[in-house]
């Protein structure tokens, strides 16, 4: 895989690939975001490097994610994943993988980007791949009939991808939260039970039964 970085076997686990640190270590539970290729403008992610210039190095991080976060909530691109059927298909992606290459915790499909808690088996950069590579041709071939306005570059998704390691039990009920009420910030819906794409309605396992 070309655009997969090598996973390093190590105690940490930790590689870069690009802007963004990763940690690809197996049996660790993650929290994952990855998104639309299209799902915001190159002009708006050179500014916010821009303004990162001027802010401690410390803090790079977390705000370049918090205003990422709050641009892909506003809804920009195509946002084919807001069309039921697209939303269907990658929520079937997701959960076929369950118990055989990770077991997924809780997820959200929002309508240009995806949340997922996962405890992986194998590489994460493995997996978010596959989900990837077998959702873009499925999206494709689903694009014209159901007017998904997927990109004329015909890159569904963008190539990086954002992961966080949960620390504790109150950090993975924070992760929980934060994926089921995102399309309540998001304005999508008043209760987050109402999403029909989201793990909310669902029995959540236990820190503990992790």
């Amino acid at each position: 895989m070309t655009d997969v970085a090598r996973f390093i076997d190590s105690p940490s686990a930790w590689y870069s690939r690009g802007y963004l640190p990763h940690c690809d270590e197996r049996a660790r539970t993650q929290m994952i975001t990855f998104r639309l290729d299209d799902s915001l403008s190159q002009e708006s992610l050179s500014e916010l490097e821009v303004e990162l210039e001027d802010m401690p190095q410390e803090e790079h991080t977390l705000h370049r994610r918090q205003q990422i976060e709050k641009w892909l909530d506003q809804g920009i691109g195509c946002c084919a994943l807001g069309h039921a059927q697209a939303a269907e298909l990658m929520q079937e992606v997701l959960l076929f993988g369950h118990q055989i290459r990770y077991r997924l915790h809780a997820w959200v499909i929002m309508p240009n980007h995806v949340h997922v808690l996962i405890t992986p088996r194998v590489d994460i950069a493995t997996i978010i791949q596959s989900w990837k590579s077998y959702s873009s041709r499925r999206l494709w071939s689903m694009n014209e009939s159901h007017q998904l306005g997927l990109p004329e570059s015909r890159r569904v998704w963008r190539r990086e991808y954002w992961d966080r390691f949960i620390r504790d039990r109150t950090h993975y009920a924070a992760a929980i939260d934060y994926i089921h009420t995102n399309p309540v910030k998001a304005r999508l819906c008043k209760d987050a039970r109402d999403w029909p794409w989201s793990s909310a309605r669902r029995p959540m396992p236990s820190w503990d039964e992790l």
